[in-house]
């Protein structure tokens, strides 16, 4: 799997909605699709709360994290379950056109988007969503998962679609 790191990445936080409930979760696997109509993908695991409600509420946001996230807050949102916490609470956020929550806090910019369609891929899905909403936030740079592993000594969670729990490809 260490081939995988050579791979450029962002880190963002994707959130949505089910009903009157939220949640948003840490995510490294995003990338644009197309430009017209822009889409973007998204791999989610299917253990995630985020999946359940992206899964049925068709909508989620993408928040673009910067550079000098602090990593209490990439924890909150990366290795705790919604299940057991709101991880929005005491966060800065709004919700979105969709009604799905969008991350401002630590925040550069941020995505809206509505599920266009889904790949099952038996552990993960891709959701394709089309953009419906967007914003720039600051001029910052954004993080990369390079910088989140190597400056900030991060590492991916088990269910995290660049999880190595095995020694190198």
């Amino acid at each position: 799997m260490n081939a995988f790191y050579k791979m450029s990445y962002g880190l963002y936080v994707v959130s949505s909605r089910k009903g009157g409930r939220k949640n948003g979760q840490i995510s490294n696997t995003v990338f644009q699709a197309a430009a017209e109509p822009p889409l973007v993908v998204i791999s989610v695991s299917k253990e995630n709360l985020t999946h359940e409600y992206i899964n049925e509420s068709k909508v989620f946001s993408i928040s673009i994290l910067s550079r000098n996230t602090p990593m209490t807050f990439i924890g909150s949102f990366g290795f705790r379950s919604g299940r057991d916490m709101d991880k929005f609470k005491g966060i800065d956020y709004k919700t979105g056109m969709t009604g799905a929550p969008v991350v401002l806090e630590n925040s550069v910019a941020y995505l809206e988007a509505k599920v266009v369609n889904a790949v099952d891929l038996g552990t993960h899905t891709l959701f394709i969503g089309e953009i419906v909403n967007a914003e720039t936030l600051k001029e910052e740079e954004s993080m990369t998962y390079s910088y989140y592993r190597d400056v900030k000594h991060g590492h991916a969670p088990k269910a995290a679609p660049t999880y190595a729990g095995k020694p190198g490809v």
